[in-house]
């Protein structure tokens, strides 16, 4: 671990450089993006953020650390602040390849900061790693929340058997072939204050037209699915939040602001309990596929579910 500075997002917000084994494009980083909470706590929450993506969600930091809990996120390698010049973004070949770096950050916030009670947040494809990880390192977590977590590939069923099928084969032989799709910007521009948004982020390190997809990384994340979809235990009590509709709208309009225009949530409902016994699912009205984004009045539901949940099963013991 590097030493601290003052992160891009100012004071408070500190980042951390994780120093992590060369890969074959060669050196690798990852960041620990933290904001202290306004007292001494043995409370913590880590976040990870989703694909082509990375940590600027500053409100729901402010959310937890009113609720007594030291925040910090993890900016995964080749995201956002951890992003090297010779890297190609976002890239990886098995979803395990992120395990270290939360490794790190998990005994940062445990052993050197000193936390016992910490609860996991994850969006998006986020929300299937940190399964996978909790599964394979069972960390001592008291509860995990998982803000639209990606389940399942969302398109035509075709695509999730033989497509499947070949996408496996293709990301094996040439895994750096880029798979085609089309990418409308409406859900950056949803959210950015530049466009017909409200908030603040950096469009190098989160792209209104997304980042490419490889093959060799879509044949990851589908092994993560497969993984998933046979059943796991993540150990903990788990919160899965997602909107309560899905649309694919062609130009700006309600339905951007108001459903989940990137996955599927039929997807997200139909397999959260494969993380275990203690599954909590809700469907938020109008929440966008970032919920804690969603439109004002939609994201105070969020916190409310998210509180109702907290003070049911992570901290009602906690004192």
């Amino acid at each position: 671990m590097s030493d601290v500075e003052t992160d891009v997002l100012g004071a408070p917000y500190t980042a951390e450089t994780i120093s992590l084994p060369d890969d074959s494009e060669g050196p690798v980083v990852a960041t620990l993006v933290h904001r202290p909470a306004a007292a001494t706590t043995r409370r913590a929450v880590l976040h990870v953020h989703g694909f082509a993506d990375y940590f600027f969600q500053t409100e729901y930091a402010e959310w937890w650390n009113d609720r007594g809990y030291d925040f910090y996120a993890l900016d995964l390698r080749k995201y956002g602040r951890s992003i090297l010049p010779h890297q190609t973004p976002n890239y990886v070949e098995d979803l395990e390849e992120y395990f270290p770096e939360l490794d790190a950050a998990w005994s940062a916030i445990t052993t050197r900061d000193d936390h016992d009670h910490v609860v996991l947040t994850a969006h998006s494809t986020g929300g299937l790693i940190v399964p996978l990880w909790a599964v394979a390192r069972s960390p001592a977590a008291v509860g995990m929340i998982l803000n639209s977590p990606w389940f399942d590939l969302q398109g035509e069923w075709w695509l999730r058997t033989f497509g499947t099928a070949v996408i496996k084969q293709v990301g094996a032989r040439t895994p750096r072939r880029i798979i085609p799709r089309s990418v409308n910007g409406l859900y950056g521009r949803s959210l950015h204050r530049d466009y017909d948004g409200e908030f603040d982020f950096d469009f190098r390190w989160k792209p209104l037209e997304s980042q490419p997809v490889y093959a060799g990384w879509l044949r990851a994340v589908r092994n993560g699915h497969a993984r998933l979809h046979r059943g796991m235990d993540v150990g903990c009590p788990a919160l899965v939040l997602s909107s309560a509709r899905t649309a694919y709208p062609s130009e700006m309009n309600d339905e951007v602001h108001r459903t989940d225009i990137v996955l599927d949530v039929r997807q997200i409902r139909k397999w959260a309990t494969s993380l275990g016994g203690h599954v909590t699912s809700i469907a938020i009205k109008d929440a966008r596929h970032d919920v804690v984004l969603s439109l004002p009045e939609v994201r105070k539901q969020v916190y409310v579910e998210m509180d109702l949940w907290l003070g049911t099963y992570v901290d009602h013991e906690a004192g």
